[in-house]
Order: C-alpha cells, then sequence, then structure tokens
C-alpha cells in the first residue's frame, strides 16, 4: 500500500496542543454501519498516553445492532464471552483537523485484540485484506464516491419528534444541476465544502439533484482506504454541521417514494509505476486486466450485494427507470446497468450503481476488489455490453429483498473464499437481526390499511 502524508502530522498536532489551538482528540472506527464510534480525548492526554498506546473500546460495538441493542448470533462478543474489550491503535496517517468542531483533531482507529492479532470481522480491516491481496498481483484499487443526500429545513430533534413524517425539504422541486436550486441552501453547502478542506479532504463540486432538497457533494478520487475513510468522516461531519445549522440530512437509501440516495462508487487500479492499467488495446479500450476485473463484478455482484445495499431500506431504491440498477449487466456510460464504464485513456474506471447512501464504504470497497481479484485469478471474460435500456433487457435481477441477498451472501463459495467463514457469518447475523426486527414491527402502511378496514 502506497505510503500517505497526513493532513496533519504528529508534530504540528504537538504545536497545536502546547499553543492551545487544539484542546481535543477524536479518535474512532467504523462499525458495521459504517458509522464513527469512538472517544474524545483531552488532548494532552492523547499524546502523552493514547497516541503510543492506543486506548481500549468494548467489542460489543461490533455486534449489535443500528439502535445499539445487543444481539445474539455473534462469535466475536456475546454475554457468555463477558463482553470485553478490544484495542483501538490510532493510524497516524488518517490525523486532521476537524474544523466544525472547535479546537478538535481526529485519527481513525485500527481495531486488535489483546494478543495483538487483528479484528478480521471490522470493516477496516476487512478492506486492508483485500487490498492486501490486490497489492500481491501488483495492483492498488482508486476510488470515489458520490454520495447523495436529502436536506429539511427541521432539526433533528424535530423530526424525530415528528416520526420522521411531515417535513420540509430544503428545495419544493427537482433541483438537478440547477444553479438556482443549490443557491437557495449555498450557505450549508459552502460551510461543508470549506470544512472538509480544511480536514483535508479534496473537494471537487456540490450539485443539486431530483429530489425536493436532494444534493450531492464530490470529492476527488483517492487511494482506497483514504477515500472510505474520508467518505465516513464526511458523512458524520455532515450531519454535525447541519445540527450546528439547526436543518437536518437524511443519507438514507430510500426516504420517499421518490428518488432515492446513491452512492455511486468509482474504482480504477493503478499498477506499480501509478498508470493507470485499466486502459488497453483490447476491445473498447480496455487491458486485458479491466476485462477481467469488470466481469467478476458480474459474477460476484448477487452475491455480494449485501456489502453494497445492507439494509432493508436499501432495495426500496431498485426499481424500473429510478437511475438505479435493476439489471446485473454492464453498459459503456449507460446509467440503465449496475456497471458502467466510463473515461478514456488514463481516466477509465468503472461505477458500480448498486449502492445507497446508507452504505458502508469500507465493506463495499472490500467487495469490488473481491470480486475484480476472482475476476482475474478465475480469467474470467466480459460478456458483450447492454447497449440500450438495460431495465427491459433479459438479465439477471439484482436482490429485490435483504433477506435474499442474505441467503445469496451466506452460501455463495466467492464469499467465503475472498473473506473466510468468520466474515460471513458475521455479516450474516447482520441481516438477521435487521430481519428479525422488522419482521417483528408493525408498520404505518398496515396501520393505514387495516386500523378500520379489515
Amino acid at each position: 500500500m502506497a505510503d500517505r502524508t497526513p493532513p496533519l502530522s504528529v508534530e504540528e498536532l504537538h504545536a497545536l496542543v502546547a499553543s492551545g489551538e487544539i484542546d481535543t482528540v477524536v479518535l474512532a472506527f467504523p462499525d458495521m454501519q459504517g458509522r464513527l464510534q469512538g472517544k474524545r480525548f483531552a488532548a494532552r492526554f492523547f499524546l502523552d498516553e493514547v497516541l503510543h498506546h492506543g486506548t481500549e473500546g468494548c467489542n460489543y460495538l461490533l455486534a449489535v445492532d443500528t439502535e445499539m441493542n445487543t444481539v445474539d448470533g455473534y462469535e466475536m462478543s456475546s454475554w457468555d464471552r463477558g463482553y470485553g474489550d478490544f484495542a483501538m491503535h490510532p493510524d497516524l496517517a488518517t490525523l486532521r483537523r476537524v474544523p466544525w468542531n472547535a479546537g478538535t483533531a481526529m485519527l481513525v482507529a485500527d481495531l486488535a485484540w489483546s494478543d495483538g492479532s487483528p479484528v478480521v470481522a471490522a470493516p477496516r480491516q476487512i478492506l486492508r485484506r483485500q487490498l492486501e491481496r490486490l497489492a500481491e498481483h501488483g495492483y492498488t484499487a482508486k476510488v470515489g464516491t458520490e454520495l447523495e443526500f436529502i436536506v429539511f429545513k427541521d432539526t433533528y430533534e424535530q423530526a424525530w419528534d415528528a416520526g420522521y413524517r411531515g417535513l420540509t425539504p430544503a428545495n419544493q422541486y427537482n433541483i438537478d444541476y440547477s444553479v438556482l436550486g443549490t443557491g437557495r441552501i449555498e450557505p450549508l453547502l459552502r460551510r461543508i465544502r470549506n470544512e472538509m478542506a480544511g480536514a483535508g479532504l479534496i473537494v471537487e463540486s456540490a450539485k443539486g439533484e431530483c429530489n425536493p432538497g436532494q444534493h450531492e457533494i464530490a470529492f476527488k478520487y483517492d487511494d482506497a482506504l483514504v477515500t472510505c475513510d474520508q467518505h465516513a468522516i464526511y458523512k458524520t461531519g455532515t450531519k454535525e454541521i447541519a445540527a450546528q445549522e439547526g436543518v437536518s440530512i437524511t443519507f438514507m437509501a430510500k426516504y420517499n417514494e421518490r428518488e432515492g440516495n446513491s452512492c455511486h462508487i468509482h474504482l480504477s487500479l493503478a499498477d506499480t509505476a501509478g498508470n493507470n492499467a485499466m486502459p488497453g488495446d483490447g476491445e473498447g479500450g480496455m487491458s486485458d486486466v479491466m476485462r477481467h476485473f469488470l466481469a467478476g463484478q458480474l459474477a460476484a455482484l448477487r452475491d455480494f450485494s449485501l456489502l453494497y445495499a445492507p439494509n432493508i431500506n436499501s432495495y426500496k431504491r431498485f426499481q424500473p427507470g429510478s437511475f438505479a440498477p435493476t439489471a446485473v449487466a454492464w453498459g459503456y456510460d449507460n446509467r440503465t446497468c449496475a456497471l458502467r464504464v466510463v473515461g478514456h485513456g488514463r481516466s477509465m474506471r468503472f461505477e458500480n450503481r448498486l449502492p445507497g447512501g446508507d452504505v458502508n464504504p469500507h465493506l463495499a470497497v472490500a467487495g469490488l476488489v473481491a470480486a475484480g481479484l476472482y475476476g482475474i485469478e478465475q480469467k474470467l471474460e466480459l460478456p458483450e455490453p447492454c447497449p440500450g435500456n438495460a431495465y427491459a433487457a433479459d438479465f439477471e435481477h439484482v436482490p429485490t429483498t435483504l433477506r435474499e441477498a442474505a441467503e445469496l451472501w451466506e452460501n455463495s463459495p466467492i464469499a467465503k473464499a475472498a473473506f473466510g467463514d468468520e466474515v460471513v457469518a458475521h455479516y450474516r447475523n447482520m441481516a438477521r437481526v435487521e430481519l428479525d426486527a422488522f419482521d417483528a414491527a408493525v408498520t404505518d402502511w398496515e396501520l393505514r390499511r387495516s386500523f378500520e378496514r379489515m
């Protein structure tokens, strides 16, 4: 893996703490849902103790549901095992300032057990393992994520009290690419852009999207681990900035019956010289490695859908004519396909259009790399591209429910070979927990249809 220059050096942190400019350091790791979990430290204590020795956190943080309830079925953490700790080791390459929280710096942590062995089911470790496998073939992954969100004029507390119904979106109509539409909330978008830049992220652009109040802010393509870490930081920071501004933001995949929040993921491979390995002299201007890598995406897409669409709500996005995919197909610059090849020459890459705004980037990118490696190692041949409307063509369908995706994942020889039995079982249980909770719930839909009329 390439050396990474941190946005903030340890020496700079020492100086900022000595001057009183930094007084708080956040150490956090991405959990199963892609949320940052960790601690805020007094900066001096962090430098004296945590910087070199790390800290601890309860291992139930990788064995709870979305509501942070302890649940059964996880091998690593349970009442029977006493809910002990794992170690959180700071990754110094991720050290950065956090402009939206005064006097604060942040690092991302790697997780290990008390004997020093890695927590293999931790999302960051899962991605690291796949990147190590890729490096054995002489490649690194370059990744960009395009994360959409909807802005509401209600605070998070008001949204909670309203049951998340009847909220007021920041825009009343479709503002896709509209400069006027983004201008309505430019103070918020500008603050997000500028403060993310202050945290070391390289901002490209902001644009409006289709659903009322929907927007997207894009960041520069980077090494896979860097992009995924920054994605998690951006998602947390954006919510914190929104709360400070008295508004709320949702990244959920499908908030209502209109367009969902997508998170299209772009990926290319770089060789040992740092050159894009995707273009070549083959059909469509693609190299053999790109054709094999893309063929692997198709072969594993259904099996790995749990990594790209990890929640019950995720599958509500996959509707015909919605710009969210339904077909296991690829095409050149074709937004009706699950996999879209874009760019030419050194910019050539592919885009996976399955993930929504609720995706865990570390898990999704690990899935993309593992699928591509399957294609390379098996020398899979790439089928013909879809030239037209993939919604109406005869292709395999992406999974339509979390239940279907979980069963494919659990029984996938590709997943077991790439990730190992422990990881497969861990995330199968995550899906089981969500399905059990949903199956036991009585929804508003049921009440409306049944309270009086049944």
